[in-house]
């Protein structure tokens, strides 16, 4: 048995269908439905065990003890790429990943354990982009020429399945092929999309304005903000092979992420 926390959320769905996929018995938790994770560990049964850094927050330590406690035998940490730098230069921490806190949960276990350090997320620009898409063909929003290596959920769900089933060991960061600005990110949109849109650079105080305006944590953007214009010359985390490494094929690009979810945009 594999015990997914944050079962529900943007990889965790992901990954219960990819173990399911590879005959996996598989518990999803997640905190709005069914047992929770400390009550299936005590319920005996579990093999391998998948922290995600929101949904354990600061109990990962502790959820790891008991884990190794109950015979678990293998843990796998969903993690950043920017998770050694200072805290307040994670805005992912706002918004209540605990990052550091579940990958050294996995590394002190004292088992096997990966932990997966990924780049930003694909479907962040559904949220950076998508309601004005969904209202007209301007993007307004800061920093055209930042950065990033965006990488898909669905590769991280796949390597994770991977690595809580035997593959992998220790930290593997994982990005996209390729580092997009944000001019670019919009521009493979239109592409896809097949409409002429057009990234309209406006103030970071605006951008934010609208962002907290969506419902975003104040302290959240203030720290977006930031990791935009502290990376503004060079690309943050250029890409890395992990994700070929363990799938044996490149990682998904942004314009495949693009043409599979156009809907949401």
């Amino acid at each position: 048995m594999i015990l997914v926390t944050g079962a529900t959320g943007l990889v965790g769905r992901h990954l219960v269908a990819a173990l399911e996929g590879r005959g996996a018995a598989v518990l999803g938790v997640s905190r709005s439905a069914g047992p929770t994770a400390e009550e299936a560990l005590r319920a005996g049964g579990v093999e391998a065990l998948f922290l995600h850094p929101r949904a354990v927050g600061e109990g990962a330590a502790g959820l790891v003890a008991l884990a190794r406690e109950h015979g678990v035998r293998r843990v796998v940490a969903l993690s950043a790429i920017n998770v050694d730098e200072p805290a307040e230069h994670q805005p992912s921490r706002f918004a209540g990943d605990r990052n550091r806190e579940a990958e050294q949960a996995a590394a002190g276990s004292g088992l096997p354990w990966v932990a997966l350090r990924a780049s930003s997320f694909a479907a962040n620009t559904v949220r950076a982009f998508g309601p004005q898409l969904r209202g007209g063909d301007v993007v307004r929003y800061a920093y055209r020429a930042f950065q990033e290596a965006l990488v898909d959920e669905r590769d991280l769900a796949e390597v994770a399945a991977r690595a809580l089933t035997g593959d992998g060991d220790g930290v593997l960061e994982l990005t996209g092929p390729q580092s997009l600005s944000h001019g670019e990110q919009v521009a493979i949109l239109g592409a896809v999309l097949g409409r002429p849109l057009r990234f309209e650079e406006v103030p970071p105080e605006a951008a934010a304005r609208g962002m907290a305006a969506g419902g975003l944590p104040a302290p959240f953007v203030e720290a977006l903000m930031a990791r935009y214009r502290r990376h503004l010359e060079s690309p943050q985390h250029r890409p890395t092979n992990g994700v070929e490494s363990i799938l044996g094929r490149p990682a998904r690009t942004f314009a495949e992420y693009a043409a599979d979810h156009r809907g949401a945009y």
